[in-house]
């Protein structure tokens, strides 16, 4: 496994990291030893950062809890990122995020379903957000509790991420970045390169697609992906996703080697960022965990955008 500094905060991480959005049940049933196991062995194949959110989950916090259990021992030498902002917003019962005492409700509850004393990072969950105000102040007053070490926002939008960074406040981005969408590298990436921000990459495998298991015509029952299928543009979508990962499986077989490939263009970028994939398995994570080993060249990282031109 890569290991290199996270941004400007400087904190050795591995190239590789673990989401934790599939362990809640959202991406189908998964049995809480699965879960456990999942977590452990992304872990045991040197992976030392692991996404998390307050909302993953069904129920609400359920992948928060489980990756909790599963850090018994081991938590002292991971990297745990959560994020804040849409708590029980599919129940009808989201909590309002309207004061600096609402985000340091949310902060705590974090810590207690984490099973932790702190959480190296929290990010606000909301990507367009107008004003940052409360957030910013709210992850201060967490960070002078000492229950919070660096902050910043899960976002594609380049103007929501410079009003969070208002005097360089932003120390992480979390962006969706992939083969399928590289519509990052022509602004967001170069600025957070340019400001030191560390870059963590949600969907590094477009939600599965990416690992080349899926043809054109392909359906999906579960709760996440199941919305492509809603008709319109998303469906329109989804077709022309599918018919690029075709274009890919002439130069890479389905599974890991275009799991391998699709992860380490995305970790080779300049900005060194940290590819976050979901697992449901250990199989899963050992998989992506080994994508880690190196990354391209920079010819390599040219030559795979241009299969997509």
């Amino acid at each position: 496994m890569l290991y290199r500094p996270f941004g400007r905060l400087g904190w050795d991480v591995s190239a590789i990291g673990l989401g934790t959005w599939n362990i809640g049940d959202q991406w189908g049933k998964v049995e809480p030893a699965t879960a456990w196991a999942t977590v452990r062995a992304a872990y045991e194949h040197g992976i030392n950062l692991i996404d998390t959110a307050e909302s993953y989950g069904v129920i609400n916090g359920l992948s928060e809890m489980r990756l909790g259990q599963a850090l018994a021992g081991i938590r002292h030498n991971l990297y745990l990122v959560s994020k804040i902002g849409h708590w029980g917003e599919r129940t009808g019962q989201g909590v309002p995020k309207t004061t600096v005492d609402m985000i340091r409700l949310c902060g705590h509850a974090i810590l207690g379903r984490l099973r932790t004393d702190w959480v190296d990072a929290i990010l606000c969950h909301d990507a367009n957000l107008q004003d940052p105000t409360i957030f910013l102040e709210g992850f201060e007053a967490l960070k002078k509790e000492g229950c919070l070490r660096a902050y910043g926002i899960s976002t594609n939008d380049l103007e929501a991420l410079k009003r969070f960074n208002v005097n360089g406040a932003c120390s992480i981005v979390e962006i969706d970045y992939s083969l399928l969408n590289r519509q990052p590298e022509e602004a967001l990436l170069p600025y957070c390169r340019e400001q030191g921000i560390a870059v963590l990459v949600r969907g590094p495998l477009h939600r599965g697609l990416l690992a080349g298991k899926y043809a054109p015509g392909a359906t999906f029952a579960d709760s996440v992906r199941g919305a492509w299928h809603d008709g319109g543009k998303q469906q329109a979508q989804l077709d022309r996703d599918l018919d690029t990962v075709e274009r890919l499986k002439a130069h890479f077989a389905a599974g890991p080697e275009m799991v391998s490939a699709a992860l380490r263009y995305v970790i080779s970028h300049p900005a060194a960022p940290v590819a976050i994939p979901g697992a449901k398995s250990p199989e899963q994570a050992i998989m992506n965990a080994a994508a880690g080993d190196r990354g391209l060249s920079f010819g390599e990282w040219e030559g795979l955008a241009k299969l997509l031109q």
